[in-house]
């Protein structure tokens, strides 16, 4: 491995779930439906619920970027039952509010996830938490919490309110809108994850950097990452360079 980052870099991008954060999504993502799923049984029964979350969460992942992934849900999601979006979503609110982080048991921090964030930030660089934005901003910011680095400046965070696309292995517009945004050339940004669709971003000239997790399956039609390795080997690269 190299023994600094490319010069050229400006800004690191940090996908959440694997990357920064320990957590067993299968087990996270069945409760959290079920959870959120009891917040409105009185309303409407939880299997249609679910059912309705899936459908709408499959159409955002094909988002065009026509609107952003909270007005497209929002457009397939509701009315659910009979049940108008004023009737449903204070039930859902209160549920980030106050109900998200019982999935906080099946999140671990890494120990080296903070250190490399700090070190982005006391060597200049701009810093992205590039997650998949397909939930609210209150509840990424409590898996932010869960991994430990909440609390830093961040230039962008993705979430489903200010996202107009997800990543996906075959569209590249979710990070095509972050570059954007921020307002760097890809050649100047390096994409850090655990992925496939962490690493297609090299597609458009953005670095990657392939941290190994157990949801870590890529093939040969993926770009091979510019750099891999653990957090540990990504914070001496950063710490070592111009």
């Amino acid at each position: 491995m190299k023994d600094s980052l490319h010069k050229n870099i400006k800004a690191i991008l940090f996908d959440l779930d694997g990357t920064l954060l320990e957590i067993k999504l299968d087990k996270f993502i069945f409760q959290y439906l079920n959870l959120l799923a009891q917040r409105v049984a009185h309303l409407v029964p939880p299997k249609k619920f679910i059912s309705k979350i899936l459908k709408a969460l499959k159409v955002v992942e094909k988002n065009n970027g026509q609107k952003s992934n909270e007005e497209l849900y929002e457009s397939v999601f509701f009315p659910l039952e009979g049940h108008s979006q004023e009737e449903l979503q204070p039930l859902i609110t209160k549920f980030y509010e106050d109900g998200f982080s019982l999935l906080r048991q099946h999140a671990q921090r890494k120990p080296d996830a903070r250190r490399v964030v700090q070190t982005a930030f006391n060597k200049g660089y701009d810093v992205v938490i590039a997650t998949t934005p397909l939930l609210p901003a209150i509840a990424i910011k409590q898996r932010l919490e869960w991994a430990g680095v909440a609390d830093f400046p961040y230039l962008l965070i993705t979430t489903l309110e200010n996202s107009y696309a997800t990543k996906s292995v075959s569209n590249l517009l979710y990070y095509e809108q972050i570059l954007d945004r921020i307002n760097h050339p890809p050649e100047a940004c390096l994409m850090v994850g655990d992925e496939a669709r962490d690493l297609i971003s090299a597609r458009l000239g953005i670095h990657t950097f392939l941290i190994n997790s157990p949801y870590t399956k890529v093939d040969i039609n993926i770009p091979e990452p510019t750099y891999k390795g653990t957090l540990d080997d990504l914070h001496s690269l950063i710490l070592n360079s111009d």
